[in-house]
Order: C-alpha cells, then structure tokens, then sequence
C-alpha cells in the first residue's frame, strides 16, 4: 500500500503543478502535464484509481496528511485506531468527515512552527497575514536557484516560521524538477507543498544581478519562496495569480530591485500588493 500512497502524492503534486500552469502559465505545457497524470492514474490500482476518480472530480485534494492525530485538510481528530492504521499502511484509510485519502508525513518533512496569533492581537491584512519583514532578503548573495532558495529557507528557519531548511530546499528542488516555476518578468515563484501546522509562509529575495533560474536560461531578479500546507493550496494559486498581476508593473519590480534594507523591501511588497492581497 506504500507504493500506492506514494503515486498518489505524486499525482497530486502534478495534478497541482497543473492547475498552477493553468493559472499563470501560457499552457505551453499542458500537454505533457496531462499525459504524465494519465501515466499514473494507469498505474493506480482498479479499486484505488475509481476511488481518486470520485474524489477528484469533488476537489483536486484528494490526499490529506495526518498532523497531530488530525486530518490535515478539514481538521477532523481521527479515533486512535485509525491513526495507529494510517501509520502501519497496510489498508488505505479515509478521514471520516471529508472522505480524502489519508497519509502519515514522513519525519523529516518540514513543517511549520510560528507561534500562533492570539486573540488579543489586531488582525494582520494584505500580505503581512503570510509574511513578516524579517523574511526578506534585499541582495541574495547566490547566482544560482538552489542557493538562492537555501537562503530564503534558512530565513524561515532562523525567524522561527518553518522547521528544517534542508528538508525546505530539498522539496523545493523536486517541485522545480516537474516544471520551473519561473513565470516570466525576472520573476519565480520555488514552493513547497505539505507543510504542514500552521499557515502558508512567504519570503521573498532578489537578486541585484539576477541569476539563470532554469534550462531557458532567462534570469531572474525575484524569488518568491512559500511553505504551503496541503490545505491552502486554491489560496496559493490565488495568491501567485495577485503576486504575478501585482509585478507585471515595471514600477513596482523597479521598486523591489532598488530596496537596500530589509525594511524598504518589506515597505515596497506591501505598498504593491495592498489593492491586490486583502
């Protein structure tokens, strides 16, 4: 059953992948996304790939980790002996309440480990409910993708956002190995699904110089990096649809670009997405 949980995440991050392209690409490769999710789907077992079919054609989430004894996605508390069943693998476990496919996260896996907002606190808006100043790098020192995605995953590390910044940069580099995130104007957008525990974090850095992020060789100034947990992922594509309109304006990635310090990046972000990202 292990193997068949493992295609399963990995249709999922493709059937994503898709969606993203949909959402911002110029479906220059839809094709060979749709064929490499027909390869799958075929390797799925009879029983299993009828009941993905079912739940994908409800929503694209059709798998949810198990974090803390709770279904990761609608935040159901599982009873003890399906969590103990979801570990040992042996039978494929639903979650009771919104039916998804349910799977144990893997003990390295990064997740999310800010502290929660309490309740006396004023409510955060715009991008400031994802992100912080001390998550911006204004003169990324690396000229290539992983370093500069390494530099903006320690950020989360060391501000106590994200755990593990290893295990970041490493399933950043997987996701970019399906299909590069750079979406045009110097801009990318590298990001790691399944972090789970929280709330979906943003870094951003830029390169002064820019840098070839990909087999196109065009460069990019702008990275945007996110942790996403599995259950924001239609907010993400929503998310990097108002970051790509916000930037496709010279003048706010002019603006980006010219910041010196932490806090003239920060000011620039939100100055450029306060219409865009309520």
């Amino acid at each position: 059953m292990k193997n068949q949980i493992n295609l399963l995440n990995q249709l999922q991050e493709l059937v994503l992948t898709r969606d993203e392209h949909h959402a911002t690409g110029d479906g220059s490769h839809m094709e060979a996304l749709d064929k490499a999710i027909d390869d799958l789907v075929d390797r799925l077992q009879p029983e299993i790939r009828s009941l993905y079919m079912r739940l994908y054609k409800k929503d694209h989430i059709v798998m949810a980790p198990m974090n803390n004894g709770c279904c990761a996605i609608c935040g159901m508390r599982l009873p003890i002996s399906q969590v103990q069943a979801v570990k040992l693998c042996k039978q494929l476990q639903n979650c009771p309440s919104c039916a998804r496919m349910l799977f144990d996260e893997e003990d390295e896996a990064p997740r999310w480990i800010g502290e929660k907002a309490s309740r006396t606190e004023p409510r955060k808006s715009g991008v400031g409910r994802f992100s912080a100043e001390e998550l911006m790098i204004p003169d990324l020192q690396s000229t290539d993708t992983e370093g500069a995605i390494r530099e903006l995953a320690e950020a989360m590390e060391s501000s106590h956002f994200v755990s593990s910044a290893d295990a970041l940069v490493s399933g950043a580099l997987k996701r970019e190995s399906i299909l590069s995130t750079a979406l045009g104007d110097g801009i990318a957008f590298p990001h790691v699904r399944g972090v789970e525990g929280g709330g979906l974090t943003l870094a951003l850095g830029i390169s002064k110089k820019g840098f070839v992020f990909d087999d196109s060789g065009e460069k990019v100034n702008i990275v945007f990096f996110s942790a996403i947990p599995t259950a924001v992922s239609a907010f993400y594509l929503r998310l990097i649809k108002c970051l790509s309109e916000s930037f496709a304006k010279e003048e706010n990635r002019k603006a980006l670009i010219a910041a010196k310090t932490k806090t003239e990046l920060w000011k620039a972000l939100t100055k450029a997405t306060r219409h865009s990202i309520q």
